[in-house]
């Protein structure tokens, strides 16, 4: 037995021994990756005789400056530089439904569907969409109550094509000869009307019916004036909008003074190039400006209510079907986005948050906002609560959109204006610390995009002729006190509300009694008493 066991542990040895010794040659070393070529030498200390290494460095080109250029005509060209290979620029136009007033409503709705159709270069859409696909293009146009705003994102080598394209779709929106004579197809106008009118009767059946509220409460706010006027093109008025009403329009509000040439990824003496050439001195289709008739009248808050009773019980058919709702929007009047308290009202808007009944949670959802803490994890009944803040040039709304069954109306609203109360009472500053970092977070992450950069830039040139930027922001956003957040609401909650009501208002209060709870110390509505019920 011991004799065994001796054998084992010799045959052991020897196998150890032999896996040990390399089987060919002296044994490796690899360098830099073994403590023993270099044993006393930290991490933290550069190795000897290694050349010492030289960082890129950030030059003036791609600092986080926008840069701003005045034609001779008044036309600002603005540009942010941003590394790769696509660029994003567009066309942004003071213009938009508030400037409506002494014109059929809905023109900016048409000029919208309009766009990149045929010009006076190009023979129709597709035309214009196979020029812009040789440099991976695409184009879009959207308006608003106050900008019209004409957009390409293509490669930025194509910037030349993309500038000459975009002048001819602003400046010539037709199919024109040699005299300039504006004169669009037929079949076009008439497509245009078909999309306006498919894109209302979308408008009233979709399950949503945020747009629709949204355009009812500032219906409410701003009675037949301004912002107050229809964004969408009303039903009656498609057939009346043709060639004389919009060349008028155009006459009157496409000017170079009112327009912004944007650009994101590009060169800003290449984009000034490209506007001289483009845009500077450019005849329009409709000719000369003559006496230039705008609209320059201020937003007037008139507060008010708006009501569209509506069968909602089949708006979403299916094997789960949305049940019946009733929808309300109750909003107050705020703030210009030029004023000081256009920082707090935003951090304001934010802290209130809010959303629908079901979320999946998770970090940065707003699940502790006051919307969703005080109302949606507390009333079950609650289908949707949350806060909206819509800002222009010469004022603003706060509002928040509700929704529940039609039978808990009264409950609900009454829900609604003890928030709007409580704005006013002591902000806690976990709170509010949490809304401040929610809101730079999302500022700084949607300006990651560059669409977004490229409205940002266009949009704050068009109002301000300057850009505060992201850091700048970010600044004015820290410096929010509780007392600012108290101050700006106790102003708002002085005024007028301003109510939309869409679905069954059976049960609905008054407009008297909304106002009344807003003006009470703790938001509730006055009792009633039915004799019969």
């Amino acid at each position: 037995m011991a004799t065994a066991v001796w054998a084992a542990a010799r045959l052991l040895r020897g196998s150890a021994a032999r896996c040990a010794r390399p089987r060919f040659g002296p044994p490796a070393h690899r360098q830099f990756s073994s403590g023993a070529t270099y044993p006393n030498i930290p991490l933290s200390s550069p190795l000897p005789g290694v050349p010492k290494p030289v960082f890129a460095t950030v030059d003036g080109q791609e600092k986080f400056e926008t840069k701003i250029t005045t034609l001779d005509n008044g036309l600002r060209v603005a540009s942010q530089n941003k590394f790769g290979q696509f660029c994003t620029v567009g066309i942004l136009i003071n213009s938009g439904s508030r400037y409506e007033a002494k014109y059929l409503s809905g023109i900016a709705h048409f000029l919208e569907k309009l766009a990149f159709s045929s010009t006076a270069r190009f023979d129709s859409k597709d035309e214009i969409l196979l020029t812009l696909e040789k440099h991976g293009g695409i184009c879009d146009c959207q308006t608003s109550r106050d900008t019209t705003m004409y957009a390409v994102s293509a490669d930025s080598k194509g910037l030349d094509t993309v500038v000459g394209l975009l002048a001819d779709v602003v400046l010539h929106p037709c199919l024109t000869d040699q005299t300039f004579v504006w004169i669009i197809a037929d079949e076009e106008i008439e497509m245009t009307r078909m999309a306006v009118q498919f894109e209302l009767e979308d408008l009233n059946m979709r399950p949503d019916p945020e747009p629709l509220l949204t355009e009812m409460i500032h219906e409410a706010a701003f009675r037949e004036n301004t912002v107050g006027l229809h964004r969408f093109c009303p039903a009656e008025n498609i057939a009346k909008i043709d060639r004389e009403v919009l060349h008028s329009y155009l006459k009157n509000y496409y000017t170079p003074d009112r327009m912004v040439l944007a650009g994101v990824g590009v060169e800003h003496e290449h984009l000034v190039e490209c506007a001289r050439k483009y845009l500077l001195g450019a005849q329009p289709a409709w000719g000369a400006p003559g006496a230039v008739d705008v609209d320059r009248s201020v937003a007037q808050y008139t507060g008010g209510i708006v009501k569209v009773e509506r069968d909602m019980s089949n708006v979403s058919l299916g094997p789960t079907p949305i049940p019946e709702l009733t929808h309300i929007m109750l909003g107050l009047e705020s703030c210009s986005f030029l004023e000081e308290d256009f920082i707090p009202f935003a951090v304001l808007n934010m802290m209130m948050g809010g959303g629908g009944s079901f979320s999946a949670g998770g970090p940065g959802k707003g699940m502790f906002s006051r919307l969703y803490l005080n109302v949606l994890n507390r009333h079950h009944w609650m289908y949707n609560a949350t806060s909206y803040h819509h800002s222009y040039e010469d004022t603003g709304l706060l509002c928040i959109h509700a929704s529940a069954d039609p039978r808990q109306v009264r409950e609900m609203v009454e829900i609604i204006t003890k928030e709007f109360i409580l704005m006013g009472r002591t902000v806690d500053l976990v709170e509010l610390e949490r809304a401040k970092t929610q809101l730079m977070s999302m500022l700084m992450m949607n300006l990651e995009s560059r669409p977004v950069i490229f409205e940002d830039v266009g949009r704050q040139v068009l109002a301000t002729h300057s850009r505060k930027l992201p850091h700048e922001l970010c600044t004015l956003i820290r410096n929010v006190k509780p007392e600012d957040i108290k101050r700006v609401a106790s102003k708002m909650l002085r005024g007028k509300p301003a109510v939309a009501a869409l679905g069954d208002l059976t049960d609905l209060p008054t407009y008297e009694h909304i106002q009344a709870a807003l003006s009470s110390r703790d938001g509730r509505l006055p009792r009633t008493y039915r004799l019969f019920r």
